[in-house]
């Protein structure tokens, strides 16, 4: 496995769209009517605070910023990933239209699945640093993915994880002078971003960027005086970071709490109940009677595209209702900010689902970190189809007594009877497959080495 120079550069044609176009050339304004000739203007300067997307590229622009990744380290850190990733059944598979028979399995792998370009680049990033700076203590604010393996490895090469205090403030004491600091995949809120630039250390910018797209959609948010609705889960590291950088805002999970908000668009209601039942999802002081008159979509990137989707035509539809189709426009803005990759990765699993009769699948193996949002999402799509399917986060989820350890939808863990009839060696078992955006391709291969293993034995 190779991560090329562009993988790792990718970043570029994204991020660089807007960015210019909100880049300041200063931070103090000349405030005077225009009719106003410029011998008359006042002699004070009235100073405007800049946005925080203005003081976000303040701190990108700093010589101890590094988005760009380390040179002269990338040989040996493209070589590190390609051996601790790589996976030669899953070449297989790729090779042979998806599909292998081995050992009285038939594995059909979904044809878009595991590692996505934006987590490549993150993981590269990281390892990059590491052995850019020898010799220096390296400190992570969160884990860089939601993968077991990635943040083990990173563990014993001596990174130090932030210790979290409680669920949304860090312990940033252990920082010392001239450390370096890895921003993760999901990115880092405004004020973990002030307090290091504040520091005399260097920061490693590992953020995904279709992350920093949804941060450009909610400062445009703030431009046209919009409430920002996050589809997304609150407590995520990616929500956390986004929220901070919105001024009003309103985190919705799924279509039951969007539905709450528009129906408190259309008829009002309960403040109390309303602000009670989203009381951690909100901005400080959110007011629903004023702050959901005038809103603007994003989203948590890992999220269900099609509700993500179903939620916009929702919040269009109540601007419609309330203001009239003539003035809903001026309501209600939507932006497109779903990952690509996520969206690919659940078209994939879908396809499979829709062809599990016709294949006569056994079930689904979705394979990711039990935290990984995008690969809980990977599971709900066969679950709500009726298709057998488990989501494990290691090849040790599959016991040697056929049982098997899964994270339900609900978020449970539980461990349950695994392959029906598995004696049966007459009996051939069809498995489907997929993994998270955020798996290596060697953890599938493992997973699917224990079935193997497990078929031939239990079936001998």
């Amino acid at each position: 496995m190779k991560f090329s120079t562009a993988s790792v550069l990718a970043v570029a044609a994204l991020v660089a769209t807007g960015s210019h176009a909100f880049t300041p050339s200063h931070n103090i304004q000349l405030v005077r009517p225009l009719s106003m000739s410029t011998a008359e203007a006042p002699t004070d300067i009235e100073e405007r605070k800049p946005t925080k997307k203005e003081k976000r590229l303040e701190y990108i622009k700093s010589p101890t910023f590094h988005r760009q990744g380390f040179k002269d380290v990338r040989e040996s850190v493209e070589k590190s990933m390609g051996e601790q990733f790589k996976s030669g059944l899953v070449d297989e598979l790729k090779s042979n239209n998806f599909v292998v028979r081995k050992d009285g399995v038939t594995v059909h792998l979904a044809k878009d699945f595991g590692f996505c370009w934006g987590v490549e680049r993150s993981i590269a990033l990281a390892y990059e640093a590491v052995e850019h700076f020898p010799g220096k203590k390296v400190h992570i604010t969160n884990e860089l993915i939601h993968n077991p393996e990635v943040n083990d490895r990173l563990h014993d090469m001596n990174v130090q994880f932030i210790e979290k205090v409680d669920a949304n403030k860090k312990d940033f004491s252990s920082v010392g002078d001239g450390d370096v600091v890895i921003l993760p995949a999901f990115g880092a809120s405004f004020e973990e971003m002030s307090l290091l630039h504040s520091k005399n250390v260097d920061i490693v910018d590992t953020t995904c960027p279709w992350v920093s797209k949804v941060w450009n959609t909610v400062d445009k948010h703030q431009k046209e005086g919009l409430t920002s609705i996050i589809h997304g889960k609150y407590a995520h590291e990616e929500t956390v970071a986004t929220v901070s950088f919105c001024e009003d805002y309103i985190c919705v999970k799924d279509m039951k709490e969007a539905e709450m908000v528009a129906d408190y668009i259309l008829n009002g209601g309960d403040k109390e109940k309303f602000l009670k039942h989203f009381e951690k999802a909100v901005s400080k002081g959110f007011d629903p009677d004023t702050m959901l008159s005038k809103v603007g979509l994003a989203n948590q990137t890992t999220m269900y595209k099609k509700e993500t989707r179903a939620i916009g035509q929702l919040m269009q539809k109540t601007m419609m209702k309330k203001f009239g189709p003539v003035d809903a426009k001026d309501h209600y803005q939507e932006f497109d900010t779903i990952c690509d990759a996520t969206q690919e990765r659940q078209d994939a699993i879908h396809d499979l689902v829709e062809k599990a009769d016709e294949l006569n699948l056994d079930f689904i193996l979705v394979v990711g970190g039990w935290d990984s949002s995008n690969t809980a999402h990977l599971l709900e799509i066969p679950q709500k189809r009726g298709v057998r399917s488990f989501h494990i986060n290691k090849a040790e989820c599959i016991g040697a007594d056929n049982t098997i350890t899964h994270r339900t939808m609900s978020g449970d863990i539980v461990t349950e009877k695994f392959i029906e009839d598995i004696e049966n060696k007459d009996r051939e078992l069809v498995i489907g497959v997929t993994s998270g955006a955020s798996t290596p391709d060697k953890a599938v291969q493992d997973s699917l080495s224990s079935i193997f293993l497990l078929k031939k034995m239990r079936s001998s």
